[in-house]
């Protein structure tokens, strides 16, 4: 049977760069919106180092597909690398708005990804042997996601 955490493992907050525009190609937008910095609290703590990056697709309906690939050292120096792939959509106006840099209210937003973490360090390696499913909110300047574990 799978299951997910009920509490939150991880909060990831980072905040991001405005999105570099690719124009539109095989039927769909391109986007990447470059990661600056952050902060990881919960079962692990420490700071998402800059230089990773969220690459999107947005569907002619408004979906948009993300990719993103970023870096995490802990607290205690050990680094983690982190892999994640997701889903957004909203009503059309929702999301014109959110990839307009706007604010919308979190609850019209459905915001998903599958995360997967890889680390060499011993004390870590309960990350690297699960999954996780994070909720995520879009900021204007910032993306939060609470990861639970699936079961």
């Amino acid at each position: 049977m799978i299951t997910l955490s009920a509490e939150s493992w991880i909060r990831i907050a980072v905040e991001v760069a405005p999105p570099q525009l690719f124009g539109a190609a095989e039927g769909f937008e391109r986007r990447c919106v470059p990661i600056l910095r952050g902060t990881v609290t919960g079962r692990v703590n420490g700071t998402v180092l800059p230089g990773g990056a969220d690459w999107q697709r947005i569907l002619p309906g408004g979906t948009t597909e993300l990719e993103a690939h970023y870096a995490i050292c802990t607290d205690a120096g050990e680094m983690i690398e982190v892999s994640s792939r997701g889903v957004r959509s909203a009503a059309p106006e929702t999301m014109r708005k959110l990839l307009d840099g706007e604010a919308v209210d979190p609850a019209l937003v459905y915001f998903r990804t599958a995360v997967r973490m890889t680390s060499s360090a011993a004390g870590l390696q309960y990350l690297t042997s699960r999954l996780f499913v994070g909720a995520g909110t879009r900021e204007p300047a910032r993306v939060l996601i609470d990861l639970h574990a699936v079961e």
